[in-house]
């Protein structure tokens, strides 16, 4: 069993009502994720994470308007709460499934439809878009710690390029997830079980949120780039399932 985070025992029993009797995981990247057991034998997932913002408020709702309407998500358990520079929720732990760790055309697709059907849901929505974007596709404004990278001169400058092209796009912004990698879902017997990591919603233009999955999206473990054949299925795929096909200039942005 996993120790605890001091701060664990004392929210849960505040907001969740419960006190935690075992730790089943912790893992710490952008965020920290802590698996508990509560006294009465219900497991759930707190999550903790820096913001500043209250982006986290609108991400939660999103989550739990998704899993209401029977997306493959966990139902929070808790409101987002905003404190001191972080935003803490809690969640159902859903267990089991497996990683999709194919990056073939055919994982493509599966993948594609999955992230279609998943923005399509929350067009349908009126929430305020949960500002600012995640950090890697906060193109207008590039992290500090990205600035002081070093890196090739060509790619210096292709990265600029590509930035001031996406900055400026007047395309029309809608809510959809990304960090759409293969870490953060699991499947079964060939159907999505679950998707994790609702705080990495974005507002973006649709395109702009496809193309970068199409490139990403056989993540696991580390980055791995999708090759152009699957990134091509990935677009093809995600076009069939919103139903209508990107225009010259969507793609482009794709």
């Amino acid at each position: 069993m996993a120790e605890l985070p001091s701060w664990v025992a004392e929210w849960c029993r505040t907001f969740v009502g419960e006190t935690p009797t075992a730790g089943l995981f912790v893992v710490s990247h952008l965020s920290e994720v802590v698996g508990v057991r509560l006294a009465g034998g219900r497991e759930i997932v707190v999550k903790r994470r820096p913001d500043d913002a209250g982006r986290a408020l609108t991400c939660v709702a999103a989550q739990r308007l998704l899993a209401e309407r029977g997306f493959p998500c966990p139902m929070p358990v808790t409101e987002a709460v905003i404190a001191d520079g972080f935003a803490v929720h809690a969640e159902e732990f859903v267990g089991g499934g497996d990683v999709d760790t194919e990056e073939s055309p055919a994982a493509a697709e599966r993948s594609a439809a999955l992230l279609a059907d998943q923005v399509r849901r929350l067009g349908a929505v009126d929430l305020e878009p949960p500002l600012p974007n995640p950090e890697w596709v906060r193109w207008h404004a590039v992290p500090a710690r990205h600035e002081r990278a070093e890196a090739p001169a060509w790619l210096e400058d292709t990265s600029i390029r590509v930035r001031a092209k996406l900055a400026a796009c007047g395309l029309q912004p809608v809510l959809g997830h990304a960090d759409w990698e293969a870490q953060n879902m699991r499947w079964h017997g060939g159907r999505p079980l679950v998707v994790h990591d609702w705080d990495s919603l974005a507002w973006l233009p649709e395109a702009a949120l496809a193309g970068t999955a199409a490139g990403v999206f056989a993540s696991h473990g580390k980055p791995v780039l999708a090759s152009i054949e699957s990134s091509a299925a990935f677009l093809r795929a995600y076009e069939a399932g919103r139903g209508v096909p990107f225009t010259a200039y969507e793609t482009e942005v794709a």
